[in-house]
């Protein structure tokens, strides 16, 4: 077990997503506060592991608004203007005739207002009628769609922090615009964008590169994250299949931390470090304090259950020094 500089939670169990997201609000305060800018929350936003590539799409990218609203709620309480900010045109239409009653008339206003000026909605371009995501990638060479910068929209011009929401692998170039000429200096936070998933997609045919996590994604601070994971091991007795499951939990400014889930539904932490896990030592913590990590290092078997890569591209990049930012990882 690793252990680190600061304490984490013992045990962790939101009985609501209210719970969840009003945490994930004050883990962003108090990062603000420390004078952070770039941060990622991250959290399952449907019951389950639902997540954006299951089930509906649609619904994942609606509970992914409204909870982004109750954050922008929970932040106002301590005085900060908060910009919710969606890909294109089309889904801010889409998000605010979705939510008219707390926007009021539904209308595509980017700087449609909600809770009095508060909140506000805007997309990636800050204009109608460009998709903010078609500079990069595939687009740029096939329909010679240029990379403009965005436009600034009343409700970005005053807002205090900004949450990026339902962006995706084609869409991050116009976030890493959008935050160098809209945000500046001010706090952006990527909402429940499944990052993890995203970087998968970097420096294949028709995505962005992989320089995107090395320059831009490498800055952002996970300040709260909950990544639920499900594993099973087959064994030579009964009942010969052990089904076993966690997440991989932060909340800042505590560590990074091996929640094991027990009978009852909550998390306990069985391991914790300054540094973030990845998913194949999040596994071993995991295996070691269900009594099943019994295989020989080194050994056939050993190899056998945990295969020969262990880690994706980027924590691998990132060990050997090529990411301009650790915040990502700390």
């Amino acid at each position: 077990m690793r252990e680190a500089k600061n304490a984490g939670r013992e045990v962790y169990y939101p009985e609501t997503f209210e719970e969840l997201v009003k945490d994930a609000a004050v883990a962003v305060e108090l990062y603000i506060q420390d004078g952070g800018n770039r941060m990622e929350v991250e959290f399952p936003a449907l019951p389950g592991n639902v997540d954006g590539y299951k089930g509906s799409s649609d619904t994942f990218i609606d509970s992914n608004i409204q909870f982004a609203i109750a954050a922008g709620r929970n932040l106002n309480q301590v005085g900060r203007r908060v910009h919710i900010v969606v890909p294109d045109s089309g889904e801010l239409a889409r998000s605010q005739k979705m939510f008219s009653a707390i926007v009021g008339d539904g209308t595509a206003d980017p700087s449609s207002s909600l809770s009095d000026g508060q909140i506000t909605m805007g997309c990636l371009t800050g204009e109608a009628g460009v998709e903010g995501g078609l500079g990069d990638g595939w687009a740029s060479g096939f329909f010679k769609v240029g990379a403009s910068d965005p436009k600034e929209d009343p409700g970005a011009r005053d807002a205090d922090v900004f949450i990026v929401c339902n962006a995706s692998t084609i869409e991050l170039p116009a976030v890493e615009r959008y935050a160098a000429v809209i945000a500046k200096d001010r706090p952006v936070i990527l909402w429940n964008l499944e990052l993890d998933t995203l970087r998968g997609d970097l420096g294949l045919f028709g995505f962005p590169k992989k320089d995107l996590q090395y320059t831009f994604l490498s800055g952002f601070k996970p300040v709260f994250y909950l990544r639920p994971r499900d594993y099973s091991k087959s064994v030579n007795v009964s009942p010969f299949i052990i089904n076993y499951s966690g997440a991989l939990f932060r909340e800042y400014p505590g560590p990074w931390q091996v929640m094991l889930k027990v009978d009852d539904g909550r998390l306990c932490c069985v391991a914790e470090d300054d540094d973030r896990y990845t998913l194949g030592q999040f596994k071993e913590e995991l295996m070691t304090a269900m009594g099943l990590n019994t295989e020989a290092q080194g050994s056939a078997e050993y190899f056998l259950r945990r295969g020969r890569k262990t880690s994706t591209w980027w924590e691998e990049d990132a060990a050997a020094g090529k990411d301009q930012n650790n915040d990502w990882r700390t």
